[in-house]
């Protein structure tokens, strides 16, 4: 190509000419202007007509194409006008260009292949673009594999292009590798805990987890390689090594199937005669009781005889397992039963103590008076 646009150049009398390769300099740029000025306008309509389009895939494909589209024509360009320049003044650029030409190349596909990859990633999770949405923590793990591939896949080939034998670096790199596997223990440890929970997945992100084990509870927010960030009910991040998670127990709330009532009432020993009665009542209410579940276990009876009380307790689970309409249903509840104890003329029992007098200090007393 540089010898058609000298002979135009020749054609055009401007090749003899002292200053012509500054022309044809000029001539570059301004045709790597052009080009860039003609992409951007067709990836404009592309984005129009695929726009009204159902398939995504295109969409994405397009997006991820752009910058590295734009940055490859300058990059071609600018490497093509260095060698005219270098052609011309006897410089060391031709021996500096070119190597750096197919580095860029391969890192603008390498950008390319990580902005469809990362993109893909959101349409793979979001509903509204796909009918069968994955999970978000699946494809956030195969979104990290591949696009760790792709940066060591470009490292391999950038230094082979610069001559290095890519067999003496990976096996300079299994040598070197037991030296940072022991240095770097704990950052393996973390890795290794990491694929674990992708393999495993005992939770995944926007999942409420705890550990009875150590103060840990929140919401995942995102699973690194190295560590786990967790949002706590106080809106404060906690970040977790991911090689905690493999000698902690973790218990995750978020896939519970039902919530779980469960109060001790107390009645008092004067309503003793009424205590079936509220309990069969109470028991009545929940079976017919739209937001709880009878398939689950329900029990109502009477518990113990507490040192002040008659105490049943209620044992139920609702159909919702959201926090706060849980406690909307267990407020509804508790009214519930408070209303039914009223209407059997009992009454809620309350800590109380009974002293007994022996008969001489009654009789004392009343000598006394």
């Amino acid at each position: 190509m540089q010898e058609q646009f000298n002979q135009w150049f020749a054609v055009l009398g401007l090749a003899d000419q002292s200053s012509g390769w500054i022309i044809q300099v000029f001539v570059i740029v301004f045709m790597t202007m052009l080009l860039n000025f003609l992409s951007n306008r067709i990836f404009r309509r592309l984005e129009l007509q695929l726009a009204k389009t159902k398939n995504v895939w295109d969409d994405i494909l397009l997006a991820a194409a752009r910058k590295p589209v734009a940055l490859l024509i300058w990059v071609l360009g600018a490497s093509w006008a260095l060698e005219v320049v270098d052609q011309q003044t006897g410089t060391i650029l031709l021996d500096v260009v070119q190597p750096l030409r197919r580095v860029l190349v391969i890192v603008m596909i390498a950008w390319f292949l990580n902005r469809f990859i990362r993109l893909a990633e959101g349409v793979l999770v979001h509903p509204e673009k796909i009918k069968k949405p994955m999970d978000e923590t699946t494809v956030g793990a195969i979104g990290k594999l591949l696009r760790l591939s792709i940066i060591i896949t470009s490292a391999l080939v950038v230094l082979q292009s610069f001559g290095y034998s890519i067999s003496g670096v990976l096996a300079f790199g299994g040598i070197g590798g037991l030296a940072v596997g022991f240095a770097a223990k704990d950052l393996l440890a973390n890795f290794f805990g990491g694929l674990m929970i992708y393999l495993d997945r005992p939770f995944k992100v926007g999942d409420w987890i705890r550990s009875p084990d150590q103060d840990i509870e929140g919401t995942v927010e995102d699973i690194g390689w190295r560590q786990t960030r967790i949002r706590t009910f106080s809106k404060r991040p906690l970040y977790v090594p991911n090689a905690t998670f493999a000698s902690i127990s973790v218990e995750n709330p978020s896939r519970m199937t039902n919530r779980r009532i469960y109060e001790t009432i107390g009645l008092r020993y004067e309503d003793a005669d009424k205590v079936s009665a509220v309990v069969d009542a109470v028991r009545a209410m929940l079976s017919q009781h739209p937001e709880i579940d009878t398939n689950q276990t329900l029990i109502v009876n009477l518990n113990s005889f507490s040192p002040s009380s008659l105490d049943f307790f209620v044992y139920t689970f609702t159909k919702t397992t959201d926090w706060v309409k849980f406690h909307a249903i267990k407020q509804d509840v508790m009214a519930r039963i408070i209303d039914i104890v009223a209407e059997h003329g009992a009454e809620f029992a309350f800590p109380t103590q009974t002293i007994h007098l022996p008969d001489e200090l009654k009789l004392q007393q009343g000598a006394a008076e």
